[in-house]
Formats: C-alpha cells, structure tokens, sequence
C-alpha cells in the first residue's frame, strides 16, 4: 500500500505532538508537515502537497473556513478532514459547504480518527457519531443544498461592522451603500440565521468571530 501523506494544522503544539503519535501507529502514515497558522498552512501547501490535511477550524491569520475554499480552489485533490472541538451544526454545514471532507471532534480523539482518516481516504464525507447522529443523511445534499443559507460576501462584511457596534447609517457610508441596502441585508442576515435584533446579532457576531 503506497504511503498516505498527512499534514497537520493547528495552532497548539501540544495538540499536534499528541496527534502525532496517535497517527504513528498507522503503519502507512506519513506526516509531511505541521503548520501553526493559516498563512503557514498556505505557504508550506504551496511547497509540498499532502494527500490530506487535518485542519483546526479555529486557526490564527485565516479562518478555518475560508482557509478550506483556498486549499480546495488551489488543490482540489488534496482532502481536508476537520479537526475541532466544536460540536457546531452551522459549522459543520459551513465546513461541508466550503468543500471539508470530514468533520472530527476531538473529544472523539482516539481509534475514532483512523475510521475519519480511512472513510475520507475512500473518497466519503465523515461526521463525527455525535453530529451524525443528529443530522444522518445524503451530505453530498447537504452541502449543495445548504449554500443558500450561508451569508454572502457582503452580508458578512455587515455582520461585522454590527458586532463592532455601527449604527445602519454608519456601515452604509463605511461600505458606500445606503443605509435602505444596509437594512434589507441586516433582514436577510436574521432570517438566515434565526435571529430577532440587534443584539442577537452583536452576540453572534462576536460567539462566531465575525466582530
């Protein structure tokens, strides 16, 4: 069997030292590399390609999220697994969205991460058993199917500018729109993520690092 190429990305060492050894019992591992940050996660990808990448969602310098969109528009090949301590359903659907292969919860650290490294291997999208559980189904759907309930480029710009505390007035001449377009995105974003007022919003924004 050829060697399966794994690189590792997480901001705190101790995580990947135990990750590491965890993944040195596989007998057909090898660890390629190890990045403690998004731009390092880019940079070293840029030099040498792994077959997989197990990825924080909560990395420094570049958002888990959109650090999988860069890595599955630069190398569509390389697979992404998911490792995070967040049992977050809005962003387990954002990872799956963004192109994630897998979502881990590290409370599940253990033989649970040989069957997410092998499902994801053989091609499939693994859930962690307590996400799955809740949301069992076609995860080729959902993540189709899912794309219209996320925030656009724009919408999340405003979130931002909202949890930083900017009144509609000030976003509109901060984003040269007006402050009517600042509304009807200030609507859309509640509805999408069932929220009821501003400061929903503000909590959210600043519980989801959008602030």
């Amino acid at each position: 069997m050829n060697t399966y190429r794994i690189a590792l990305a997480d901001d705190h060492g101790l995580f990947r030292q135990g990750l590491r050894k965890i993944l040195e019992e596989m007998p057909d591992i090898e660890i390629v590399w190890e990045a403690g940050t998004g731009l390092e996660l880019i940079h070293l990808l840029d030099r040498l390609t792994p077959d997989l990448i197990l990825l924080d969602i909560s990395m420094p310098n570049l958002r888990g999220i959109e650090a999988i969109g860069k890595i599955k528009m630069e190398h569509p090949d390389v697979r992404v697994l998911v490792v995070t301590m967040h049992d977050d359903i809005e962003l387990l659907y954002q990872a799956i969205t963004a192109g994630a292969d897998g979502y881990f919860l590290k409370k599940e650290m253990g033989r649970e991460l040989f069957s997410a490294i092998q499902k994801v291997r053989n091609g499939k999208v693994y859930v962690s058993p307590t996400l799955s559980d809740e949301f069992a189904g076609d995860w080729e759907r959902i993540r189709k199917g899912f794309q219209k309930h996320l925030l656009t480029g724009r919408e999340k710009e405003i979130l931002h500018l909202i949890g930083q505390g900017k009144s509609n007035k000030e976003i509109a001449g901060l984003l040269f729109i007006s402050v009517h377009t600042v509304e009807r995105h200030r609507a859309n974003i509640m509805q999408k993520l069932n929220l009821s007022g501003t400061a929903d919003l503000i909590k959210y924004a600043l519980q989801k690092g959008y602030a």
